[in-house]
Parts: structure tokens; C-alpha cells; sequence
């Protein structure tokens, strides 16, 4: 017998096994119990580990909580009927700040401080139509923010010393025109500016607040260089993540008298890091976080591996991330989750060893009715390795499945291994749910992001159109039972596939996606002009290129079109151009294509976005059975 068969026959077997056995009934879980709102949520224990803070939903609204974790007695602080809460810090044991959504301004927000009992409740910033951002989120002399605002020029974030007693702000630096953003040492001392000529970005540094800045070192915006603190015992360091001069991230030191790389941290030439946990009351990184198909920490320092091998303990088979501590780190708050649950938040006591459930992300949700996210590599046509996740619907034999391709948000973004509950709905609904981290997705790399720019219409489609023969070929994907449905660049890549892929897909869905690259670039608010060459060299220059920009934006291409298209949208997204999103309606409609039009009133994944996500599931679902059911 041929060796090759006999190996092949054992698989096979279990093929033919697998395809007749028969299938089990799935509950179909209502879309409702997939998107709630979370009741509790964005917990934060004060700084001296006396209390904890959380945001509860009330009806169609969030407040503000404070519990006393000695006398266990929880007190509202905020009293909202309305606007929601964007964000929120202790700045003191006694204070807290918080952004409120600001009325008919999705991206702008008031800021508010308030005593942690609700007293003393008073406006920071009102400043039209700019906006503001803490720099360090800790009080300065008891009285003073360093804060970050454009409120002298739209283009450009100018550093302010805020008063948070009068709420007087005096500027403390004024932006030349191209700083792009602003770092502080740990006491609050502005130390350190990142400019940028469009292309190329500079770091600079100064020891103290009265000395002048200095250029130290200047790369390319194509490698990455991302300073996450300055050394408290040698005021030159400067902490970074950095892929310069190598292929994948690593945490490195920067001298900056010398201007240049004095030591690593952690590197490998396999493994890229997209994240590190620096403790201030230690003065050292506890970690790194590297990213394959998972999360995974390597420690560089031995009281941090044994904190997560407790926690491990006391919440076995679950992912766990500390999202906040106090100063002493005797307290933390830890989010577990797993690709089939939502999880839950917990506060752990150092001292005391144990955890106290706070509340689940879901509780409705029940794992046993979840699948998983499976791993999966295929090789695009020009040899390059992609990867990405197969999530199978529960009792289905996993051959012929109708299946939707889900192309993620970005572009610089990827796919990663959580419980998403948008996969999981699909799931439940019977399809194979497929996502790849196409070319230009983050977290493999210099070259490999780099690879995907001003390839929107280009090799990122053919590695969509790729993987997708893949699924098919391994039997998995039915071919004639396929749709393609993203979110904002996801959408992009849904619409574009539809002519770019022609037969390929029986019907594609764009939900608040791009249509238009010229007009996307011009959406590109005033604050980022600073950037707006590098925006021309990832996604295109519509001076010199505007053939390659016309063939990548679907909103020339509705004639092209021949299959079902869902359309969700909110008119006041300052991100999109809604005339024109109803035109390329109504241009697929006087061809007859089936178009399902919904239009948000505002963002699903704004706080009140619990109405919006029922409206959008479930008429994705309706969709989605119409198109994939074979008729």
C-alpha cells in the first residue's frame, strides 16, 4: 500500500465517522442575551487601596460608584439621567475625574472632578468643540493636571498646567506644529515629546521642566517606537518598545544623552512584543507580552510570576489580566475571560490570598453553549504565511458549512484570541465564522504590516480571497453558502471583496465601513495633519494616485455588484460620508441588487448601545438566512 494513504486513512476515517453521526439540536440564545450592556463595569481602586470605584447601568444611563472596602457600604456619587460616563481615574485618595458625553459630539466629552463622596462637583473643561486629555492621571501640588488640549488651535495639542481648585489652565508647553504627543515621568514632569514631519518621527528629551528640548533620535513611521516610561534612577532613560533595526518588537533602553539603544530588555527574533507591565513601586518591568495566536507573558522579575501563578490557582482554566492596583499593589483588580467567556472581574487581596467575585461580563452567557476559536495558518498565492481563527458552530459535522468571513476592524489592527460575542453569535446561527490577519495587521512584525500598505484594494483582498479557497479546499466551507461581513475597515474589505471577488460571495454586509478613500482622507480630523503623509503612504496619495484610490473605493464600483448587500451606518459618524453611503444605495438599487439599509442613531458600542446592537443583529441575522439558506 502506498505510505502516503496509509497515513491519509486513519483521517479519512474519522472524516467519514464524523459525517455520520448525527447532529445535535442548538439552542438558538436570543441576540438580545449576546450584546447586553454590562451593569458593572471600569473598576478602579484608589490610590491608597481603601476604595473601589465601578460605573453601574441604570436604565439607560451610567453612574458613578464608590465602595468603602473596610465598611463594605457602596454610595452613589454621580447622579446622571442622560449623558453617560466616557472615562474616569482617582487622581487622589479624596478625588476622582471623569469624562461625561458631550450632547451631539461623539468624539468630545466635558471632564468633571468630584470628591469620592459626591460633593464639590465641579466642570473642568468647556471648551467648545476641542478636546483634552490627562497626561498623568495624579494630582501635582495637590491642585494641578497636566493636561493636553487643542483649544488654541484645532491642529495642534498645546500642554496645560490645570488648575483643578479655580480651573485656571496655564500653558506649560506650546506646540511648535508638529509634536504629536506628550509623555510625563511618574511624578508628572513633562519630559519627553514625539514630532512628526509626516513620515519620519522624532523623540525628544529634556532632564527637567526648565531646560529646552532635544531631538534624540529620529525613525521612519514604519518602524515602531512606542516610549512606555522614563527611569526614576537614571533620569536619560527613556523605556521603549521597538522594532528599529529588527523585524519584531522588543523592549529595549534608550540613552538619551547618546541618542541611541543602550541595552535590551527582552527580544526574539520569533516572538513580538506588544505590550510590558512596568511596577512603580518596584521601579522595574514585571513582564513582557508577546502575541501568536495568544497572549503570553514572559516575566523579568520572580515576584511577578509568583502573583500570577496564585491567581492561576484561584481561578483555574481562565485568562487573567490585572486592569488596575493600588500603589502599595496589595490590591488588584483582575478581568478573567476565555474564547468561550466573557468572563468575570475579581478583586484579589494580596495579603489575605483570596478573591471576591465583583460581577460577570455576561452572566446570561453560558460556556458550555460557546465555541471555540481554533487556530489556523494557510499560505497566500505569493507564499506569505497568514494566519488567523476557525470558530465551528457547535454539533455541526465540520464539512460544507455555510460560512461567514469576518475581516477585522484596522487597518492596523488584528484578530485576537477572546470571547467575542459577535463570532459567537454567528456560531449559534449554524455558520463556520473565519477571520485571518491579512497583510498589514499588527503583531507580526515590521515587514509584514508593511506589506499590506496601499495594498487596500490589492494583495489584502487577494489574502482574503485566498484564505477563503483555502477553507473551501479543505472541505470545510461550502462553497456556495458564503458571506463576508466586517466593522469600519472591516466593512471596507466586506464591500470591496464583492467586486473584487466576483462569485465568490453570495452576499457581503458593511457595517459603518469606508466607501470612499478620498473622502475618508479628507474626514481626517485637523489634530492629525501633522500624520497625514504617512495616512498617503499606507493607504494611498489621491494627488498622484488616484487610479489605484478610484479602483479601491467601492463607491465607484456599484456597478460591478451583483449580490445581496447589507448596509448599517449612523448618519452622525464624523468618520463617514453618509450623502454618499445613500447614494451607492441607491446606485445598487436602480440595478436591482437587494440592499438592507439600517441606519443608527448612534454608535453600538456606546454606552447606550444595548437598543442599537438588537436592531443591527437582528437584522444582520435576518441577512444572513435569507442569503446563506440555500435558496
Amino acid at each position: 500500500m502506498n505510505v502516503k494513504l496509509k497515513l491519509l486513512l486513519p483521517v479519512l476515517f474519522l472524516l467519514f465517522c464524523n459525517a455520520c453521526k448525527p447532529e445535535k439540536t442548538v439552542r438558538v440564545i436570543p441576540v438580545a442575551d449576546f450584546f447586553k450592556s454590562l451593569d458593572k463595569s471600569l473598576y478602579s481602586i484608589s490610590p491608597d487601596g481603601k476604595k473601589l470605584s465601578f460605573v453601574q447601568v441604570q436604565g439607560k444611563k451610567q453612574n458613578l460608584f464608590v465602595e468603602d472596602l473596610a465598611t463594605g457600604t457602596t454610595e452613589q456619587i454621580t447622579k446622571f439621567e442622560e449623558k453617560n460616563i466616557k472615562y474616569y481615574f482617582w487622581v487622589s485618595n479624596e478625588e476622582l475625574i471623569y469624562y461625561k458625553e458631550k450632547a451631539g459630539a461623539e468624539r468630545f466629552s466635558d471632564i468633571f472632578i468630584i470628591d469620592r463622596n459626591g460633593d464639590n462637583e465641579r466642570q473642568l473643561s468647556n471648551n467648545g468643540r476641542s478636546r483634552m486629555r490627562v497626561l498623568k492621571e495624579k494630582l501635582i501640588d495637590e491642585k494641578y493636571l497636566l493636561v493636553s488640549s487643542n483649544r488654541r488651535d484645532s491642529s495642534v495639542f498645546d500642554v496645560y498646567r490645570l488648575n483643578v481648585r479655580n480651573g485656571k489652565m496655564d500653558m506649560a508647553a506650546r506646540n511648535p506644529g508638529n509634536i504629536i504627543d506628550w509623555f510625563t515621568d511618574s511624578k508628572g514632569n513633562l519630559r519627553l515629546a514625539t514630532s512628526s514631519d509626516g513620515v519620519n518621527q522624532t523623540l525628544w528629551y529634556r532632564e527637567k521642566e526648565n531646560q529646552q528640548f532635544k531631538a534624540v533620535v529620529t525613525n521612519n513611521f514604519k518602524s515602531t517606537f512606542k516610549p512606555l516610561s522614563i527611569s526614576e534612577q537614571n533620569p536619560n532613560i527613556v523605556y521603549a518598545i521597538s522594532d528599529v533595526n529588527r523585524d519584531k518588537c522588543a523592549l529595549v533602553e534608550i540613552d538619551c544623552n547618546k541618542g541611541k539603544e543602550s541595552k535590551v530588555l527582552f527580544s526574539n527574533d520569533t516572538l513580538n512584543v506588544v505590550d510590558a507591565q512596568y511596577s512603580s513601586s518596584k521601579k522595574k518591568f514585571s513582564f513582557v507580552i508577546c502575541e501568536t495566536w495568544k497572549k503570553e507573558k514572559f516575566y523579568l522579575d520572580s515576584n511577578a510570576k509568583k502573583l500570577y501563578s496564585r491567581l492561576d490557582q484561584l481561578l483555574p482554566g481562565t485568562e487573567s489580566r490585572i486592569i488596575d492596583r493600588d500603589i502599595a499593589e496589595n490590591l488588584y483588580v483582575v478581568r478573567t475571560f476565555t474564547d468561550r467567556n466573557p468572563g468575570s472581574y475579581y478583586l484579589y487581596d494580596v495579603k489575605k490570598q483570596n478573591v471576591r467575585k465583583l460581577s460577570d461580563f455576561n452572566p446570561v452567557i453560558k460556556e458550555s453553549e460557546m465555541n471555540e476559536m481554533k487556530p489556523v495558518t494557510f499560505k497566500a498565492r505569493d507564499g506569505l504565511k497568514i494566519q488567523g481563527y476557525l470558530t465551528l458552530p457547535q454539533h455541526r459535522n465540520p464539512v460544507n458549512l455555510p460560512v461567514v468571513v469576518l475581516p477585522h476592524n484596522g487597518p492596523g489592527n488584528r484578530n485576537i484570541w477572546e470571547y467575542n460575542a459577535e463570532v459567537q453569535f454567528l456560531a449559534n446561527r449554524g455558520y463556520a465564522v473565519f477571520q485571518m490577519n491579512y497583510r498589514g495587521s499588527s503583531g507580526y512584525g515590521k515587514n509584514f504590516m508593511a506589506a499590506g500598505f496601499k495594498q487596500w484594494g490589492g494583495k489584502i483582498q487577494e489574502d482574503i480571497h485566498d484564505g477563503v479557497k483555502w477553507l473551501i479546499n479543505e472541505g470545510v466551507a461550502d462553497p456556495s453558502k458564503i458571506a463576508i461581513y466586517g466593522t469600519g475597515f472591516g466593512g471596507y474589505i466586506a464591500l470591496n471583496s464583492l467586486y473584487s471577488s466576483p462569485g465568490m460571495y453570495v452576499c457581503g454586509g458593511s457595517n459603518s465601513g469606508v466607501i470612499n478613500l478620498f473622502s475618508y482622507l479628507k474626514s481626517i480630523p485637523p489634530f492629525l495633519t501633522p500624520n497625514l503623509q504617512m495616512y498617503y503612504e499606507i493607504i494611498g496619495n489621491p494627488v498622484t494616485e488616484v487610479d489605484y484610490m478610484r479602483q479601491a473605493s467601492p463607491v465607484f464600483h456599484a456597478d460591478k455588484i451583483q449580490v445581496p448587500v447589507f448596509i448599517a451606518q449612523n448618519p452622525q459618524d464624523p468618520r463617514s460620508n453618509s450623502g454618499e453611503a445613500i447614494q451607492f444605495v441607491k446606485e445598487l438599487k436602480k440595478r436591482n441588487v437587494e440592499v438592507t439599509y439600517l441606519e443608527k442613531e448612534y454608535s453600538e458600542f456606546s454606552p447606550q448601545g444595548e437598543d442599537v446592537r438588537q436592531k443591527l443583529y437582528t437584522a444582520l441575522e435576518h441577512f444572513l438566512s435569507t442569503n446563506l439558506s440555500g435558496k
